[in-house]
């Protein structure tokens, strides 16, 4: 009768299987905040900050002396601060067309990449994870960034040795298109940490005042110079022509159309 009673009973349930408790010897799969983000086929770099800072530096220094001297040679008439100018939007202008346009391009595989900017990017990343997680504003903002600011940087140079009269006017637009993208930058970056709580640079200070800060703020000081020369030039124009105006009509030499639409000189 037992093997019966057993046979007719159901079976005990299987015990559940244990839960795989993490320990705090375990390693984060990146380092980039905030902690647990997702970033696909993250393959950590190979190259150390010293390797990927002197590439970068060396990198600007052959733009920034190449240009010297293709300035020198094709605008001998440029004033010492024009030159610079020069240097400035021939350096903005590469590193918003190659480097900024290597980030929108490949935007999707931040994580795994290991060529020289990729890790370049992943360094910066430290301070801004949203370049590894294909963030909506930033991707926007980088593309528009290297796509218009960038060509119309080498526009600038262009206008600037030939002394083109339309100088002033793009180097307003690129100079405050500029100051706009970086404003919003860091606007959505802080609305994000003290509205939703989401931290994306890790806690050292570097990461903060150096990457994202200091290395951002440049393109608000320097663009901000240029804006503020345009209008104070373009102002400076529109006097002296308002004065040679004047001039000519207390001179009796402005031409006056008649009834009949023919010019009559006063």
């Amino acid at each position: 009768m037992d093997f019966f009673w057993k046979a007719a009973s159901p079976a005990p349930a299987p015990a559940p299987a244990p839960i795989a408790v993490p320990t705090q010897d375990a390693k984060p799969l990146h380092p980039f905040y905030p902690l647990g983000v997702e970033i696909v086929n993250y393959l950590a770099n190979d190259k150390d900050v010293l390797q990927l800072l002197t590439a970068f530096a060396l990198g600007c220094a052959v733009i920034l002396s190449a240009t010297w001297l293709v300035a020198s040679k094709f605008g001998p008439q440029l004033r010492t601060t024009d030159k610079f100018v020069v240097l400035w939007f021939t350096l903005t202008g590469s590193i918003h067309l190659f480097f900024e346009g290597y980030f929108s391009y490949n935007h999707t595989r931040m994580g795994g990449a290991t060529d020289l900017f990729g890790q370049l990017w992943k360094e910066y990343a430290l301070s801004d994870s949203r370049y590894l997680t294909s963030d909506p504003f930033v991707l926007c903002m980088e593309t528009i960034t290297a796509v218009c600011w960038g060509p119309l940087s080498f526009v600038m140079v262009y206008f600037i040795i030939t002394s083109h009269p339309l100088r002033y006017p793009l180097q307003a637009i690129v100079s405050l298109g500029q100051i706009y993208g970086d404003v919003l930058y860091y606007a959505t970056c802080m609305f994000d940490h003290y509205y939703k709580n989401l931290t994306y640079c890790r806690p050292e200070a570097y990461y903060f005042w150096f990457y994202f800060f200091f290395m951002n703020f440049i393109w608000i000081v320097i663009p901000g110079s240029l804006l503020w020369d345009s209008i104070k030039t373009t102002g400076k124009a529109f006097k002296a022509l308002d004065r040679m105006s004047h001039s000519l009509q207390a001179n009796g030499s402005v031409a006056k159309p008649k009834a009949n639409g023919h010019i009559k000189h006063a």
